[in-house]
């Protein structure tokens, strides 16, 4: 497991900031993207492969008292990659002044990300708290049962809660709600105030074309408005985790329904890609 950042700083003081400065073309990762690189340790990654390994090298040549200041690297076969594009790295040694400036931007990238409400926690939704933990969103699990919010991952925070669709008002705008329940009716309920938000990226179900006929007759009846119950219905995904266009994964295992869906999130749900720190720059 990688250690929280001023875990990785406190233990190695004396390090370097790798940071991607310009991206172009085809490259590992985005401009923005940094790593740290003490004598014998590494936090993060800037994409791997040989770029990588040059950049290590760098860093700890810097450290040695040696090293550029930065690197324009082309990502070609000259360095045993074909990617095809450039990335341009520049190296800065950690002062306490860059440490809390990185720091900052973490607790900044880890307070704007957006907001996955997974309804229920049962063996699916267990399944994709796990999947959905490292990944850079928001986790919260909402659940009626005590019992199931057991062994959920401590980057993922957890509700016991009496009356689930009462937390669907607390999802900041462009975050989703998954809904997983044990209990269609609490299902419905759910998915209805979600879809009347009209603010979240992602509202879905978990469940069979039976259900979402089911339930669009009932928000029918509910809103008494055939074109506005259409219209909350065509933002419902229904079922959920059918990223491919054939939807040709038959498998309905816990873990492989939550792979697709953790997928279908990263796809539907804009993430924030990393900005670049303003320590990020040359000090050797």
């Amino acid at each position: 497991m990688t250690l929280p950042l001023a875990a990785f700083l406190a233990a190695n003081p004396a390090s370097v900031l790798v940071a991607i400065a310009e991206a172009k073309g085809s490259t590992p990762r985005e401009q923005g993207t940094f790593m740290l690189v003490s004598s014998t340790a590494i936090w993060g990654t800037i994409g791997g492969g040989q770029f990588e390994y040059m950049a290590i090298d760098n860093a700890r040549a810097i450290l040695a008292g040696s090293g550029a200041a930065v690197m324009d690297i082309p990502l070609g076969p000259e360095i045993g990659q074909c990617c095809g594009g450039r990335t341009k790295l520049v190296f800065t040694v950690v002062t306490p002044e860059v440490a809390t400036d990185l720091q900052t931007r973490i607790r900044f990238e880890e307070d704007t990300r957006p907001e996955i409400y997974l309804f229920g926690c049962g063996h699916v939704g267990l399944a994709l708290a796990r999947a959905l933990a490292p990944l850079p969103f928001a986790v919260t699990v909402i659940e009626t049962r005590a019992e199931a919010l057991e062994g959920l991952p401590p980057e993922v925070s957890a509700r016991l809660a009496a009356m689930p669709e009462a937390h669907v008002a607390e999802i900041a705008p462009g975050g989703a709600a998954v809904i997983l329940t044990h209990d269609h009716a609490l299902d419905f309920l759910i998915a209805e105030r979600a879809l009347s938000r009209g603010d979240l990226a992602y509202v879905g179900m978990i469940g069979s074309a039976t259900k979402r006929a089911t339930f669009a007759n009932w928000l029918q009846r509910q809103t008494e408005d055939r074109d506005a119950s259409a219209a909350m219905i065509s933002r419902l995904t229904l079922p959920v985790g059918n990223v491919s266009a054939d939807a040709s994964v038959k498998d309905k295992r816990p873990a492989v329904i939550a792979a697709l869906v953790a997928a279908e999130l990263l796809h539907r749900v804009p993430a924030r890609h990393p900005v670049e720190s303003v320590s990020a720059r040359s000090s050797v």
